[in-house]
């Protein structure tokens, strides 16, 4: 268990390094990330196809990046905006990391891009353990899926600096309850900013981007209370099998508590989360049961 352990931690650590190396890249070329994740069916792309068709019109260059497991349909989808677009096929893994992105993006992205949306695999598991270089990180649900949502995944959404609520047009037939899916962001994201969408009848969707460009235009995002939690509470010591000396607490948390809910350091010496002012940090604490 341990060696799966240390596996991941190595994995999570090499992640941050690319991450920091990808923020850098896209600082220097006055680009901002935006990284949207949510559960496949949640209307993302079709919110997304509006944003860009919007950002065009309104001058503003943006460009799109949409991972999937299979097909080229939601890059086919979203050019019809006209913003520039690149698909990212993931073979089988349930979430985009760092260094994908940035060879995706060496030698497209167009020079001057201010805002880069990045739709991320549908999963609401796997993406919150993976730091993607964005300033600002949107998790969006559907009425569809439950006011339980929230609570059910408070990783995304605890990390989350805005939520997103889409499909808004067809809330009251399927009964959604909107003071308690309210409640649940509440509970796991206190005063994070939820805005209310519908790509059908653009509902928000101005609302939207206005939040995006005030990110790119330096305006502080929301800190989650989960990306303040830096602290952890640390043993080091030698399995005696050759790994060397390193540290965790028994879940890979490096909180302390062996509950399971997160990771610590590298194999091999501490590792460090450090993030660039406007980051969306992933703590040690909040990203261990990733796959």
């Amino acid at each position: 268990m341990c060696r799966t352990v240390d596996l991941h931690q190595a994995v999570l650590a090499r992640n941050d390094e690319n991450a920091l190396a990808l923020r850098g890249y896209l600082g220097d070329r006055g680009t901002v990330a935006v990284n949207l994740l949510s559960s496949p069916g949640s209307g993302k792309t079709a919110l997304l196809e509006q944003l860009l068709a919007r950002a065009v019109a309104s001058g503003t260059p943006a460009a799109a990046v949409t991972a999937d497991l299979a097909t080229e349909n939601d890059a086919t989808r979203l050019a019809r905006s006209g913003a520039p677009v690149q698909q990212i096929l993931t073979d089988g893994l349930c979430h985009l990391e760092a260094g994908m992105l940035r060879r995706r993006l060496e030698g497209w992205l167009p020079d001057g891009t201010r805002l880069l949306f990045v739709e991320n695999v549908g999963n609401l598991v796997c993406p919150a353990s993976y730091d993607l270089g964005e300033t600002l990180r949107i998790a969006l649900a559907s009425v569809t899926e439950g006011e339980d949502k929230p609570v059910k995944y408070p990783t995304a959404f605890g990390l989350a600096q805005l939520v997103v609520i889409t499909k808004t047009d067809i809330a009251d037939a399927v009964g959604f309850d909107r003071e308690a899916f309210l409640r649940g962001v509440e509970q796991v994201n206190p005063g994070v900013p939820v805005l209310e969408t519908s790509a059908r009848t653009g509902e928000g969707v101005d609302a939207l981007l206005a939040h995006v460009l005030r990110a790119a235009d330096g305006e502080e995002a929301h800190v989650p209370v989960l990306a303040r939690q830096h602290e952890r509470y640390l043993h080091s010591h030698d399995h005696g099998d050759g790994t060397g000396p390193h540290t965790h607490d028994g879940d890979g948390d490096g909180d302390g508590d062996g509950d399971g809910g997160g990771r610590g350091p590298a194999p091999g010496g501490e590792h460090r989360h450090d993030r660039a002012p406007g980051a969306a940090p992933v703590p040690a604490e909040a990203r261990g049961n990733a796959p």
